[in-house]
């Protein structure tokens, strides 16, 4: 019987089929350098493209690639599907065009992560490289994570950067409760996560602005203010209760 994986890479993906080759290349290059077995979990997240053919074709010479399909459009969807499905001790999601070289994913892993349950890459502050990005985008980001700061989560400067962290059992226990489909995921897991007092850290990287990025500045700050209010109405209703082992297991 062989060894689960120490790391699993969690891609949610939807109409990938050009960014997602050459970032699989990539990331198997930085696996073969690393001693330690390691999956990587391609979420096919209601794509109109080759998207879950371009995933065959590459794990069908790299057997660690393995492909999810989730119709449902909604990249929340797609990353809970992809982390309870996975079985690394560390689940590590990933965004499709590589902004964070992966090779940075060293930061988050032991021993740097040692005493902490969750690690999350944050494009603010000493240390972290913003590269390429306009001003007006990074204002609106910083404009947003006020928002995240007022009305959900203190505490961190930079909750939406789509590189995260989770050991076996944090990822365990929050992503059974998840329930944001869309961008309000991110707020959600750490708003449980501090309110179950996990340890969460923030880890400086380097970020390339991708011009082809699918954020919606003035639409998805909207959007996440009304979801950040339906997850602290969610918590004072108790929809975040911790499941049982059985409820925790992935849908078939």
């Amino acid at each position: 019987m062989s060894q689960p994986p120490v790391l699993s890479i969690i891609i949610p993906a939807h109409n990938e089929e050009h960014r997602l080759p050459p970032s699989l290349a990539k990331i198997d290059a930085f696996l073969r350098r690393l001693p330690f077995s390691s999956e990587v979990i391609v979420v096919e997240n209601g794509s109109r493209d080759r998207t879950a053919d371009v995933t065959r074709e590459f794990a069908q010479t790299h057997p660690y690639v393995k492909l999810l399909v989730v119709q449902t459009r909604g990249k929340g969807l797609a990353v809970k599907a992809g982390m309870l499905a996975a079985q690394g001790d560390y689940r590590f999601i990933c965004d499709t065009d590589l902004s964070m070289p992966i090779e940075e994913i060293v930061k988050f892993l032991p021993p740097h992560s040692d005493g902490y349950d969750i690690s999350i890459a944050t494009r603010e502050g000493k240390f972290a490289h913003r590269i390429g990005e306009p001003e007006y985008r990074h204002i609106m980001g910083r404009v947003n994570n006020l928002i995240i700061k007022l009305f959900a989560v203190r505490g961190f400067e930079d909750t939406q950067c789509g590189f995260k962290m989770f050991n076996r059992r944090s990822a365990e226990d929050l992503f059974s409760v998840q329930r944001m489909t869309g961008i309000g995921f991110d707020v959600e897991l750490l708003f449980i996560a501090k309110q179950r007092g996990y340890r969460i850290r923030e880890v400086p990287i380097t970020w390339y602005f991708d011009p082809d990025s699918r954020m919606r500045l003035v639409q998805d700050s909207l959007k996440m203010l009304l979801e950040i209010f339906e997850i602290r109405r969610n918590w004072s209703r108790g929809v975040y209760a911790a499941q049982s082992a059985a409820d925790r297991q992935p849908e078939s």
